[in-house]
């Protein structure tokens, strides 16, 4: 019975080693970066996830508002709604304005992908250890999406917000284009264009010990923080809840890294050269001692 467990969980071992190396063969090129097919499935997967819930926005209209109001009365009951200033100070500044809408609506997604491009080509192993926290940004987000919509300021005029990009004549606009139907306007909590700009900065910082480069990575996303709040398009409490969501994401990322980096090592730990299976020989000592016992108590 011990000799039939030990043959099952030898295979199961060795099928689960054999399936490891599968995997790393398929999801892994000769010069070590992962295979492009797989990480443009990963963006199309959530860009997907992104238009599910987006398709829920027209319902939860009415719950994003009362969010939007509960909130900023919060934020005035701490003291901490510096946006309505900001916005107020932005406006009138035509040319500014509009550097800053454009800025809004492509920098983030320019200079994202371009430090993953770069993380791509010039630092495989170190592209593996950040894609999978950007993910995990994306993924925490798209739950507080769903189950927190929320209005971003531009939406209450009644409140002195005035929504900048729209006054601007910038080239997009939030009620132009494919973006009145395909972008959620009720996702103002957490800021993505913060988390994502606070990833960029910490690639960024790892990939240079250049002063002048870690100084633009630090400032990089202190300016989106600036632009997200004065073109009245994010909270102050949505800025802080992106900086956490990144924190939360490198938490769960390495806690998993190291959940897996077990799993993967006691099989291979179990399992002696060639595939030897090391514990069999424990169990054979076992059921010699357990036999010879027996043999003595019946002579």
């Amino acid at each position: 019975m011990i000799q039939e467990m030990d043959s099952i969980e030898r295979q199961i071992d060795g099928g689960s080693l054999r399936l490891r190396r599968t995997w790393e063969q398929v999801a892994r090129r000769r010069d070590g970066r992962p295979p492009l097919w797989i990480e443009l499935a990963i963006v199309a997967w959530l860009f997907w996830l992104y238009d599910v819930i987006n398709n829920f926005a027209p319902i939860r209209a009415q719950l994003a508002v009362s969010d939007a109001t509960h909130l900023f009365s919060f934020e005035r009951s701490l003291g901490l709604d510096p946006e309505l200033t900001l916005n107020h100070w932005l406006a009138p500044h035509a040319m500014l304005a509009t550097i800053a809408s454009d800025y809004y609506f492509f920098a983030h997604a320019i200079v994202t992908f371009a430090v993953l491009a770069l993380l791509w080509w010039r630092a495989p192993a170190r592209y593996a250890r950040l894609r999978m926290p950007l993910v995990v940004i994306n993924l925490i987000a798209f739950v507080v999406f769903w189950r927190y919509p929320l209005a971003p300021p531009r939406s209450f005029p009644a409140l002195g917000f005035i929504d900048v990009i729209a006054r601007s004549g910038a080239v997009v606009s939030w009620h132009s284009g494919a973006l009145v139907h395909d972008a959620d306007q009720f996702a103002a909590m957490p800021s993505l264009h913060v988390a994502w700009a606070i990833w960029c900065a910490v690639a960024i910082w790892s990939l240079s010990t250049r002063r002048l480069i870690r100084v633009l990575a630090i400032s990089y996303p202190l300016l989106t923080s600036f632009v997200v709040l004065a073109t009245a398009n994010h909270y102050t409490l949505d800025v802080l809840a992106g900086g956490a969501t990144v924190g939360l994401a490198f938490a769960l990322e390495r806690a998993a890294r190291r959940l897996l980096a077990l799993r993967i090592a006691a099989p291979a730990a179990r399992l002696g050269p060639h595939g030897s299976h090391e514990p069999h020989a424990a169990h054979e000592s076992v059921t010699a001692h357990i036999t010879a016992a027996a043999h003595d108590s019946a002579s």
